[in-house]
C-alpha cells in the first residue's frame, strides 16, 4: 500500500536517533555503477567519523567528515552524515549558545545533502545510497521540528521520508542495513496513539511492533555499515519499551567495550543491571559515574549530576527503598537546564509511582500530568505516564 507523504505532525522519532550516524559507501559522480561499495579515502573518513562520534569525540568526527566534503563534494552522504552529527551535538550539548550552532548546520548540511541527492538520482535513479543521504537528511530535520514543536516544518521535511526508504530497499534488497530505518519507523509509530499515531500511520507507514523489532535485529545481526547504530537501538527497545534487560545487556556490554569514552553507554549499563536486581554491580558502576563527575573526569561534567541522581533514584526504586528514592529524585529535578528534560520528566514518573504505592492516588495522578505537559520528555516517559493515569502502578515482583 502506497502513502501519501505530508502529515501535520510526526512523532516516531526518538532520543535514539540523535546517535544516527550511519554510512553508506559512496560512488563517485564520474562512475557509472551508483550502488558499488568499495574502500578509499572517503570510506575512511566516513568510517572514522562514526566511531569518533560514538566514542563522544565530536570535533575529531567532524574534522573527519570535512575531509570526506573536500574529497568528494558531490556525494550526499557526507552531508547527511553531518547533519546527523550537529543532531547529536543539539541534543548533547550543555550551552544554549552550543545548541543555536548546531540547528544552524542541522540545516545547512541537510540542504546540500538533499540538492547533491536530488541530482545524483537524477543521474542515477537506482542509487541506493543518494536516496538514504536524503531520507537522513530529512530526519535530521523533522528531530529538530519535532523537538521546537515547528509542525510546518514537520509536515514539509517529512515528504518522501518512506519514498526514499521504499526506493533504496528496491535498489538493493540485500542490503540489512537499510531495515535499521524502517525498523525504527515500523516500531516507534506502533507505540503512538491518538492523533499523532493515526497521522503518522496515514502520512508515513502503518506501525507494526513486530515487524520494527524483526528489522531491527536483522540490522544489528547482519547490518554492515549500521551495525552499531542498530545494536544501540535494539538495546534501547529491549531495556525502554519491550522490559527485557537480560536481552540487552550483552549488546550495551559490547558497545560500551567498543567506545570506552561515551558515558551514555555506562548510564545505560546500571540501569540494564538494576533491572535485572543485580544491585551490587550496579551501585558500583553508580559509585564510579558519581566519582567522575566530581573530579570532572571527561567526558564527564557537572551537568549529569541530575542525571546520576536520577540513577540513584531508580536503583533505590527497585530496591523498594521508596523514601531515599523520592529524595534523589526530587534532586534530579532541581535543575530547570534545557539538558536536563528527559531527566526531569523520568523522575517525576516515579515519583508519581512511589505515590502510587503508597495509595496516594492524587498526588500520583499530579505527577503523571507534570510528565505529560514537560516539553521535549522522552516518549517512553510520556506513554508509561498514560498508562499509569488509566490504572495505577502497582509493583510486580515477579
Amino acid at each position: 500500500m502506497k502513502y501519501v507523504k505530508n502529515p501535520i505532525m510526526f512523532k516516531t522519532i526518538p532520543f535514539i536517533v540523535a546517535f544516527l550516524l550511519s554510512v553508506y559507501t559512496p560512488v563517485s559522480a564520474s562512475e557509472t555503477k551508483p550502488a558499488e561499495l568499495h574502500t578509499g579515502s572517503f570510506s575512511i573518513h566516513l568510517l572514522s567519523a562514526v566511531h569518533k562520534s560514538f566514542n563522544l569525540e565530536n570535533a575529531a568526527a567532524d574534522a573527519s567528515l570535512k575531509k570526506a566534503i573536500e574529497l568528494e563534494p558531490d556525494n550526499p552522504m557526507a552531508y547527511a552524515l553531518e547533519a546527523m552529527l550537529n543532531l547529536f551535538e543539539y541534543e548533547m550539548c550543555f550551552s544554549l549558545e552550543q545548541r543555536q550552532k548546531a540547528k544552524d548546520e542541522i540545516f545547512y548540511y541537510s540542504e546540500q545533502a538533499h540538492l547533491w541527492g536530488e541530482k545524483r538520482i537524477g543521474r542515477f535513479p537506482k542509487d541506493a545510497q543518494a536516496q538514504l543521504a536524503m531520507a537522513l537528511a530529512k530526519i535530521a530535520r523533522i528531530y529538530w521540528a519535532l523537538k521546537e514543536k515547528r509542525y510546518l516544518v514537520m509536515a514539509r521535511e517529512t515528504l518522501n521520508v518512506w519514498n526514499y526508504l521504499e526506493a533504496a530497499r528496491a535498489a538493493d534488497s540485500n542490503n540489512h542495513d537499510i531495515d535499521f530505518l524502517m525498523g525504527l519507523l515500523h516500531y516507534h509509530i506502533d507505540h503512538y496513539a491518538g492523533l499523532a499515531g493515526l497521522l503518522s500511520s496515514v502520512f508515513i507507514t502503518e506501525g507494526n511492533r513486530q515487524k520494527g523489532l524483526d528489522e531491527l535485529q536483522t540490522a544489528a545481526q547482519r547490518g554492515f555499515l549500521l551495525r552499531d547504530i542498530a545494536q544501540i537501538e535494539l538495546a534501547s527497545v529491549y531495556l525502554t519499551y519491550e522490559k527485557q534487560p537480560a536481552k540487552a545487556l550483552p549488546i550495551i556490554l559490547e558497545l560500551r567495550k567498543k567506545f570506552p569514552g561515551n558515558y551514555n553507554f555506562t548510564f545505560t549499563n546500571c540501569v540494564a543491571l538494576l533491572e535485572l536486581r543485580r544491585f551490587t554491580e550496579a551501585e558500583a558502576i553508580a559509585a564510579q559515574i558519581e566519582k567522575n563527575i566530581s573530579s570532572a573526569t571527561p567526558p564527564y561534567v557537572s551537568q549529569l549530576q541530575p542525571r546520576y541522581f536520577q540513577l540513584m533514584g531508580r536503583i533505590h526504586f527497585n530496591r523498594e527503598q521508596y523514601g531515599k528514592a523520592e529524595s534523589y529524585f526530587h534532586q534530579a529535578i532541581q535543575d530547570s537546564a534545557f539538558y536536563n528534560i528527559r531527566t526531569k520528566a523520568r523522575s517525576l514518573l516515579y515519583i508519581g509511582m512511589i505515590h502510587d504505592v503508597r495509595q496516594e492516588r492524587k498526588y500520583a495522578e499530579d505527577y503523571y500530568r507534570r510528565v505529560l505537559k514537560v516539553e521535549g520528555a522522552d516518549g517512553a516517559a510520556q506513554i508509561e505516564a498514560r498508562k499509569y493515569l488509566k490504572e495505577p502502578y502497582r509493583v510486580n515482583r515477579n
